[in-house]
Parts: C-alpha cells; structure tokens; sequence
C-alpha cells in the first residue's frame, strides 16, 4: 500500500510538471516605446518572432513582413520584430531610431518590440525560450543572424525556425500561415 501511495504521489507531481511547461504566452516584453507588451494577448494567434536589424544585409526583409503582414495579419497571424545588435553591431539606434527608421524606410506596421539581446549571456529569456529544447520541448537552436524567423502555433508552442537568408514570401513560410 505505501509503495502505491509513493508511485502516485510521483505521478501527480510528473504531471503537474508536464503541464506548467512555458509557453510563449507566458512572457511580458516591452514594445518599441517601453510598455508592457504581454504575449498573451497573442493567443488563438500564429506569431513569427523576428530578430531584426536596422544596417544588414537582409534588412529590406522588413518590406516582406510587412507584405506579410498586410496579406494575413489580423486574427489569426502576428508577426513581432524584436531589434537586436548581437551580430556585426547591425543594430547600434536607439528604440525610437529603430521605430523611425521601420516606419519611414518600409512602412512597418506589425509590431515592433524594444531592442534586446538574442544571444548570450544577457540573452533576453523569450530567445532562451526559442532556442532551447529544455525550455520550450521541441528543439534547440541558435540564432545565426538578424531575420531569423520562429514560428510559434495558436496554442503559444515553438513550431520551428527559418534561417535568416529565408525570405518573408517562402512558400513553406507561407503555408505554415495560411494552413
């Protein structure tokens, strides 16, 4: 009898581990302006998280998401830019730099968040999430550039990733937003 009392006390406690896995809903960040951005607010949504950059060479991507995000943004899809200056000091502006030149250069409209670190040792626990198998339950990764893009499903799950060099208008992009 104590052995049965054992055994399901370990079960019930393998349980509620299983179920308090993170998810991306769980982070607040701060938007472009300093607020509490909750991703919460996301759910029932398809996001892409991109990591961005102001002076790189795949910065006209800007002009695909945003494309993207006219196409199919709404109810069901988000795209968050999340300006970051972890590779070849691409990304040296300010917050308000980096909204005035989204806006002004490409007419972004999704979501811009404040500028943190992707990588590191002060990588920003969001981008802990996204890139490792132990936190989020589906892979580990690196961020190898700006633009790289991680897709995240309704339920607020990692789905997987996209290189940098995979433009916004990728087919195999575009049928993970549209199916």
């Amino acid at each position: 009898m104590k052995k049965y009392f054992i055994i399901t006390g370990i079960l019930i406690v393998l349980t509620g581990t299983v179920h308090a896995q993170t998810t991306f809903y769980d982070f607040t960040v701060k938007d472009i302006s300093g607020e509490d951005y909750s991703l919460a607010q996301l759910k029932g949504k398809k996001v892409l998280v991109v990591n961005t950059a102001s002076k790189c060479g795949f910065t006209p991507q800007y002009e695909g998401l945003e494309d993207l995000y006219e196409k199919y943004g709404g109810d069901h899809f988000v795209i968050i830019g999340f300006p970051a200056n972890n590779f070849a000091h691409q990304e040296p502006g300010t917050n308000e730099e980096i909204a005035t030149f989204c806006k002004k250069n490409y007419g972004v409209t999704f979501p811009m968040m404040s500028k943190i670190s992707v990588k590191g040792d002060d990588q920003n626990p969001l981008y802990r999430w996204l890139t490792s198998k132990s936190e989020n339950g589906v892979e580990d990764s690196k961020v190898t550039w700006n633009f790289q893009k991680y897709m995240i499903d309704e339920k607020g799950q990692l789905v997987g990733h996209f290189a940098p060099n995979i433009k916004p208008g990728n087919e195999k992009l575009v049928s993970w937003i549209v199916n």
